[in-house]
C-alpha cells in the first residue's frame, strides 16, 4: 500500500514569487522540457529502493554531507523521484526536492514534505536565497553545464555548499549514455574546471563505485564502440531491474567493496577512478 501524500507544510515557503501550491506541490507557471527519457522517473522509480547503486551512492552522499554540512535547507534540484531527498529528511535534514517530471508527485508520495514541481529556472527564485543545493546526476543532462552551474551559483547564498555526483570517464560513454540523454561524462579535472568557471571552489570530490570501472567497460562501452550493443532493451523496465540487481554470488564481494569505499570517504581520502564522481563546492563571494 502506498504511504498516504502529505502535504507540504503551509509554514514552509520557496524564494520565489512565481511558485504557487496546488496539491501539494509548488507549481510553477510552466514546465521547460529536459533531456531525459520521458518514462525515466517511472522506471527508477520500480528499482531504487532495492537498488545497491542507489543505496551506495547515498551512503557516499551522506558520508560526504556529514563531513561538509549544508548551512540550512538543501534544495535537491533535479531530484527525481524523492529517493535523495527522503533520505536526507531522514537524517534530519531540511529539504526541497526541486524536480521538472512525474518525480515530484512520486516524492511526495513516498514522504517528502516541500515539492517543487518545476526546472531550476522555471521555479525563478531569488539571487543568494538558497542555503546549499544539491544536483545529483543531473548536470550531464544540460547542454551548457558551466551555464546552469553558475546559475545555481547565482542563486546560493554567498559560501553557500553545493554537492553534485555525475558519470566518470569519458571513455566509459556507450549508447546508455546516450538513451538517458548525456551530454558528457567528466573526470576530476573537467567537473573541477567547469565549477571553477562558474564561480565555485571545490572542497572535496572523488570518485566512486571503483568496482564497476571493469564491468561498464566490458558489457556497456565496449559493445557500443563495436556496435554490438542491442540498442531495443536499454532503458527497458527489464534492463533497469537486471541492471540494479545484484548476482547473489557477487553480492557479498560487492558488498565488501563499497564498504571499503565508504570507509575511504570517511576518512577523507579520495577514489583514484569509479563510474561516478562526487563533489562538494562553496559558492565564492562575489
Amino acid at each position: 500500500m502506498a504511504p498516504p501524500v502529505q502535504s507540504t507544510p503551509v509554514a514552509w515557503r520557496p524564494p520565489s514569487d512565481q511558485l504557487r501550491l496546488r496539491d501539494g506541490l509548488w507549481q510553477a507557471n510552466s514546465v521547460s522540457p529536459v533531456s531525459y527519457p520521458d518514462a525515466g522517473n517511472e522506471f527508477c522509480f520500480q528499482v531504487e529502493d532495492t537498488s545497491y547503486w542507489f543505496r551506495h551512492r547515498m551512503d557516499c552522499l551522506l558520508t560526504a554531507i556529514r563531513h561538509f554540512p549544508p548551512a540550512g535547507t538543501f534544495f535537491d534540484i533535479g531530484g527525481g523521484n524523492g529517493f535523495v531527498a527522503l533520505a536526507l529528511q531522514s537524517a534530519g535534514l531540511e529539504v526541497a526536492l526541486v524536480e521538472p517530471g512525474a518525480g515530484a508527485g512520486n516524492a511526495l508520495r513516498r514522504g517528502v514534505r516541500a515539492v517543487i514541481h518545476a526546472t531550476l529556472d522555471d521555479a525563478r527564485f531569488h539571487p543568494h536565497s538558497l542555503p546549499a543545493a544539491g544536483a545529483f546526476d543531473v548536470i550531464e543532462h544540460i547542454p551548457d553545464e558551466v551555464a546552469f552551474l553558475r546559475g545555481i551559483r547565482e542563486r546560493l547564498v554567498p559560501g553557500g555548499r553545493f554537492y553534485c555526483t555525475v558519470p566518470a570517464f569519458p571513455f566509459l560513454w556507450s549508447d546508455e549514455d546516450v538513451h538517458a540523454g548525456h551530454f558528457r561524462r567528466y573526470t576530476h579535472r573537467t567537473l573541477c574546471a567547469a565549477l571553477g568557471q562558474a564561480g565555485f571552489t571545490v572542497e572535496f570530490a572523488t570518485y566512486f563505485f571503483a568496482w564497476l570501472t571493469l564491468p561498464v567497460f566490458a558489457f556497456r562501452s565496449l559493445p557500443s564502440r563495436l556496435r554490438m550493443q542491442n540498442k531495443t532493451v536499454i532503458g527497458s523496465p527489464k534492463a533497469l531491474q537486471s541492471d540494479h540487481r545484484l548476482p547473489t554470488a557477487l553480492a557479498g564481494l560487492v558488498g565488501q567493496t563499497q564498504a571499503w569505499e565508504l570507509d575511504r570517504l570517511r576518512a577523507q581520502r579520495p577514489l583514484p577512478f569509479g563510474t561516478s564522481l562526487l563533489c562538494v563546492a562553496r559558492a565564492n563571494r562575489s
